[in-house]
């Protein structure tokens, strides 16, 4: 086994890291929908965004993995981070740095490893977004690039004011930061050629209930709304508060037509939530979908703003009607 060698801006490095204020801090949102998305993109067991410390490589977010952290001197991110490329490892059991390595003769059992450094914003280059299988794998040119795409939406994440792109209310991402992601997302499907279904929600009564049972159970109202869009909808897809009473759902690489499968669940959840006879008001809601069309909506502002123009564009007569 090989061990990372240090960096030669060891000191600056360590410096910027600990001045992120993010080693030890819980679980965000805004890292997870990258491993989660990462991890079913390429279809591995594992995906991570991990900071190397002194002695240490510590996972602020962790898909598949319960360990939250392991040591540098066996880490794999630790070799990651010495170059702006990214390691590729196709089978750790043959691979001389890591063939004896406790994560791979052991659980984890490693043999798949493809790691992107993630740079902070003053170029130090802080930890990575990678993923792990427990069989060998092959990585294309166009999976590098995706690779690369996903760890440059964690370092905008790094460069972003939590506040800014986290709603406190939901967890999930405010407009700003929802078309952030989703701007990644609207060129990886040009990129691909692949479908993509925008949803906008909107929680026609809000106002309603603030008026007639307080802040407080409009704030509550939302909150379990938001609960039933997160256990509605796959990990991958990007969930946003772009407006007080509006949500939107962006579902990468599903058309229109296999968009109803999931509002078909996120329906049967909430007919179920209203039909609870102990609730002191319903949940009356108003969704609509948009299909991505690459010649009208150059990024996702343009898809948003379709969404909220209420915008249909449609194919299958039976998914025309409002969905609430």
């Amino acid at each position: 086994m090989i061990k990372p060698p240090v960096p030669s801006d060891e000191s600056q490095r360590l410096q910027t890291l600990r001045n992120l204020r993010l080693l030890d801090t819980p679980p965000e949102e805004r890292f997870d929908r990258v491993t989660r998305l990462a991890k079913q993109l390429f279809s591995t067991e594992i995906a991570l965004v991990s900071l190397v410390d002194a002695d240490r490589q510590w996972f602020k977010s962790r898909q598949g993995l319960d360990a939250e952290e392991t040591a540098r001197d066996i880490s794999f991110c630790g070799h990651a981070i010495l170059n702006a490329e990214p390691l590729i490892v196709p089978d750790a059991a043959v691979d001389p740095r890591f063939s004896d390595n406790p994560l791979v003769t052991n659980d984890p059992n490693i043999r798949f490893y493809a790691g992107h450094p993630v740079s902070a914003p003053d170029g130090s280059r802080v930890g990575t977004l990678c993923l792990i299988d427990n069989t060998p794998k092959e990585v294309t040119d166009e999976q590098c690039q995706l690779l690369a795409d996903l760890a440059r939406m964690v370092e905008e994440e790094l460069i972003s004011a939590n506040e800014a792109t986290t709603d406190p209310t939901t967890g999930f991402s405010t407009r700003r930061g929802f078309v952030t992601v989703a701007d990644h997302l609207v060129s990886l499907c040009k990129r691909r050629r692949e479908p993509m279904t925008l949803l906008m929600l909107q929680l026609e009564n809000h106002g309603y209930i603030e008026e007639q049972h307080g802040r407080y159970a409009g704030d509550t109202a939302i909150v379990e709304l938001a609960h039933l869009l997160k256990t509605s909808f796959r990990e991958s897809d990007v969930i946003g508060r772009v407006a007080i009473d509006t949500f939107a759902i962006l579902l990468p690489s599903t058309s229109l037509e296999g968009s109803v499968v999931a509002r078909g669940r996120f329906d049967a959840r909430m007919t179920a939530r209203n039909s609870d006879s102990s609730r002191s008001h319903a949940l009356n809601l108003e969704l609509h979908a948009v299909a991505y069309d690459d010649t009208r909506h150059h990024n996702a502002d343009a898809l948003l703003q379709a969404g909220e123009a209420r915008a249909f564009e449609v194919t299958v007569p039976d998914i025309t009607a409002n969905f609430g």
